[in-house]
């Protein structure tokens, strides 16, 4: 399991990631799911995987490696493509690609190919976009309505981005709502840990402003967990006591 999250704001970008893979209570790893593809000037594209650890490297590769078109002699890769929503058809290609070798060996073995993707970045003369692709290739774009998207073990990180995550966040605000998130996946869910990963993008920058591994007892994060905790039990201490019962 993993909790990956990207949050589009007006003035840029946040991908966050955990690096912890499970595959047993005795098997427990470290892997890097937040990948930067960057040319500064040119584009600046962030992707986050969750899912079969061994089918989304293999996209993964594919992306850098190439898919060559079989009408000529060319390979795309993600450095090709010259928007954001072809880079987000070009990752849902190569899942299909994988799929096409190994999906089906994966799915006899009961394994399952459940990967997806977050892909968010921009390309010189164009929008900075924010999409999530699926196990079958389509995908869904970030809004001003729903300005962040969530992959792997969503459930416990999305009440805090529901309530506070807007357009016009800030960007580093969006970072620490990013972050407390993920901590709150981390205290509900042993399969999602540390270290995390991040990255900041600046609209209209072409490359990163700050990319960043929090490893464990980083002083920051360490107090962020114990601001939000103290936070959370004094607030529910300053509502009122329902007025039901004898209580």
């Amino acid at each position: 399991m993993t909790y990956c999250v990207g949050i589009l704001v007006d003035d840029g970008l946040v991908m966050i990631g955990d690096t912890r893979t499970n595959a047993g209570v005795d098997n427990i790893a470290t892997y890097r799911k937040l990948h930067v593809f960057e040319q500064p000037g040119e584009r600046f594209v962030a992707v986050a995987s969750a899912g079969n650890l061994a089918a989304s490297q293999a996209v993964l590769s594919l992306l850098t490696e190439g898919i060559g078109d079989p009408d000529s002699d060319n390979f795309a890769t993600i450095w090709t493509q010259p928007s954001m929503f072809k880079t987000a058809q070009f990752v849902g290609r190569a899942i299909r690609e994988v799929y096409q070798f190994d999906g089906k060996s994966l799915e006899q073995q009961q394994a399952g190919f459940d990967i997806t993707f977050l892909v968010g970045g921009q390309v010189k003369g164009g929008q900075l976009r924010l999409f999530m692709v699926y196990a079958a290739g389509n995908f869904i774009e970030a809004t001003n309505d729903t300005p962040y998207l969530q992959i792997g073990e969503h459930k416990y990180g999305k009440p805090i981005l529901d309530r506070a995550i807007r357009h016009d966040t800030g960007l580093q605000d969006a970072l620490k709502l990013g972050l407390i998130s993920m901590d709150s996946t981390m205290r509900s869910n042993l399969s999602v840990g540390m270290p995390i990963d991040f990255v900041l993008y600046r609209r209209g920058a072409l490359q990163a402003e700050l990319t960043h591994r929090i490893e464990p007892g980083e002083p920051y994060f360490h107090d962020l967990q114990d601001r939000w905790s103290n936070a959370l039990k004094a607030a529910h201490k300053a509502i009122p006591r329902p007025p039901y019962g004898n209580g």
